[in-house]
């Protein structure tokens, strides 16, 4: 078993649009392989899709880059609404049979499929994304300490506030979304032990939308924001478009996840309300996989990236926040803190 410390960033190229028969709808340039050798790729998305301006548009981001230093034609396909795991499973297995390697499945969604799939095509090497469970061989378990980031974005919320009054929005409830409040309840309170916090999920389960609904997201910041509330920090993946809509609308702070929402061309137009983003480093971890497979030593087991080895952190685009020095000063004192010990952060 392999485990890595490093995990790189970038981003190119583009790929072509096509429909795929009942695995949902796929960008691809190639769909065979050819002399057995790896292609590239096989990206399948978690719910939302491309285009969420966070999650799996980072693991995206991963694909361009081995696309583009490789010689790859990679794929990624589209998930489908109200899909059951029989669907995951097919378009697993689509992607390996067609010769792309490794097989990466983004989102604990998969970890059924990927454990199912994996142990038909041991030759192929699979990922899942923000699950740690999936046991095998040629498994590599992509995870994140992303309590770690959350940390980091409640003292950068607990020095932004001007009311002491700050928000909480997650996509689902559940235990890898109780690690992002986690984090950044202890952050805030870290800075002030009185701050009022509120607290909100959008849905119990990922089928409810909790994940890629823009309009609950921009709702329940606009409760949050009416209460009293004049940062909110989202992990709710395309939902928290919503959250930074409403963020902007009110001229409060809103705190992106998984990727530098302040850099997206989509919320371009918010961006000056995005105070900064705590950040997963997902397209990394794709990247490195996918190096992995091709310099021959394939990565397996669970490779969790952190604070110490770059894997999660915060973004640093907006000049407001990186030009306050009082909020960068007590952001480094924290990572330090974090990176050495002294710091336990909390993952529930």
């Amino acid at each position: 078993m392999r485990r890595v410390s490093r995990i790189a960033v970038g981003a190119a190229t583009a790929a072509l649009a096509l429909t795929v028969s009942a695995c949902g709808s796929s960008s691809t340039s190639s769909s065979s392989a050819e002399g057995g050798k790896s292609q590239g790729i096989g990206l399948a998305y978690d719910i939302g899709g491309k285009g969420d301006q966070s999650f799996n548009d980072a693991a995206f981001a991963g694909l361009e880059k081995a696309d583009k230093e490789f010689g790859y034609t990679s794929r990624d396909i589209e998930p489908q609404d109200g899909e059951a795991d029989a669907d995951k499973v097919q378009r697993l297995e689509q992607l390996a049979k067609s010769g792309y390697n490794p097989v990466i499945g983004v989102g604990y969604v998969y970890a059924p499929a990927v454990k199912e799939v994996a142990a038909k095509y041991p030759k192929v090497t699979f990922g899942i994304v923000d699950d740690d469970q999936v046991k095998a061989d040629n498994v590599a378990d992509l995870v994140f300490h992303e309590e770690q980031a959350s940390y980091l974005a409640g003292v950068a919320a607990a020095k932004a506030t001007k009311k002491n009054h700050i928000g909480f929005i997650g996509g689902v409830d559940t235990p890898l979304i109780h690690k992002f409040e986690a984090g950044y309840v202890q952050g805030a309170q870290s800075v002030n032990p009185k701050i009022k916090i509120e607290k909100q999920y959008l849905t119990e389960t990922p089928q409810e939308g909790g994940f890629s609904s823009p309009d609950k997201g921009e709702s329940a910041a606009e409760g949050q924001i009416d209460a009293g509330a004049d940062v909110v920090y989202h992990a709710a993946g395309l939902s928290g478009q919503g959250v930074i809509k409403a963020a902007a609308s009110r001229k409060v702070w809103a705190i992106g996840v998984d990727s530098d929402q302040y850099k997206h061309s989509a919320l371009a137009k918010y961006k000056n309300y995005i105070l900064t983003s705590a950040l997963k480093n997902v397209e990394g971890a794709v990247y490195e996989l996918a190096k992995s497979v091709q310099d021959g030593k394939p990565e397996t087991g669970v490779i969790r990236g952190s604070l110490d080895n770059g894997g999660v952190g915060l973004s640093d685009s907006n000049p407001v926040f990186k030009n306050d020095a009082d909020m960068q000063a007590a952001i480094e004192k924290a990572k330090k803190g974090i990176i050495d010990g002294t710091i336990k952060v909390k993952t529930s």
